[in-house]
């Protein structure tokens, strides 16, 4: 083991060449992630579902230390397939679990192949990193994403404001996107105390260079005090809901 308890590099592929396939069947729905000002959709994230569009939590609570990497590579694969087969010409967005990744560079290997058996570039596939999984090793995680992005990659932090490390992951590693929890959008334009530490969000992204993106927007009241933060990515109801199999047109009335 590490010094910090938790399985080392070499354990790791253990774990991923010994441990146990994935054999449940897996859906995706999508939806946009869209550009207000532009009237656009900026990218579509792949939520895993069942086969009938079960919740993404009837399928996670199938998944466990032991068929963990295999559920992460797999969602990958497939979300790549869904998403070209589809028509998809924007972005594609990919949740994956930090704690499932041994050796980046032999772990994206089958990502590699599944988008060039796809024809969708690299440039196209943005991965976002869960901030509410418990991240061990931030060191580790630093490796994926500069590999991540040596590849052409784009890479986000998902649920900021709600995880575990917060702005010690900020200071970490500089990830292209940060999205916004849920809770902080919820009502903003009658929160003042949330819309001052929104505004304070976005400077400091604007000055490390990172794009923000508020998820959970479901009313034009929110768009609308989102937009006046400075943030013009967004991604909730009020636009569309997520799509089983199929990709969400974003509701014209939404960009008023």
């Amino acid at each position: 083991m590490s010094e910090a308890g938790h399985p080392g590099h070499g354990e790791r592929c253990a774990i991923c060449r010994d441990g146990e396939a994935f054999g449940a069947p897996l859906a995706f729905a999508y939806q946009p992630i869209v550009d207000v000002p532009a009237r656009s959709v900026f990218a579509h994230e792949a939520l895993v579902r069942g086969p009938n569009g079960e919740s993404a939590a009837s399928v996670l609570a199938q998944v466990d230390d032991r068929n963990r990497y295999a559920f992460d590579q797999r969602c990958r694969r497939d979300a790549i397939a869904g998403a070209a087969r589809l028509g998809m010409r924007e972005r594609l967005s990919i949740n994956f679990m930090p704690n499932a990744i041994y050796r980046p560079s032999a772990c994206i290997q089958a990502t590699l192949r599944a988008a060039n058996d796809c024809g969708f570039a690299l440039d196209r596939i943005m991965f976002e990193i869960t901030e509410t999984e418990r991240v061990h090793d931030v060191g580790h995680l630093v490796e994926i994403v500069t590999e991540y992005r040596r590849l052409g990659f784009l890479t986000a932090l998902d649920d900021f404001g709600a995880g575990y490390s917060g702005l010690n992951l900020l200071a970490a590693f500089e990830p292209d996107i940060v999205k916004l929890d849920m809770d902080l959008s919820r009502a903003l334009d009658r929160r003042p105390r949330s819309r001052a530490i929104v505004r304070s969000l976005v400077r400091l992204c604007d000055e490390l260079g990172i794009t923000v993106v508020a998820e959970g927007v479901e009313t034009a009241g929110e768009r609308d005090a989102l937009l006046d933060a400075g943030i013009t990515l967004m991604q909730g109801w009020l636009f569309a809901r997520p799509a089983f199999d199929a990709l969400a047109t974003p509701a014209p009335g939404a960009w008023a």
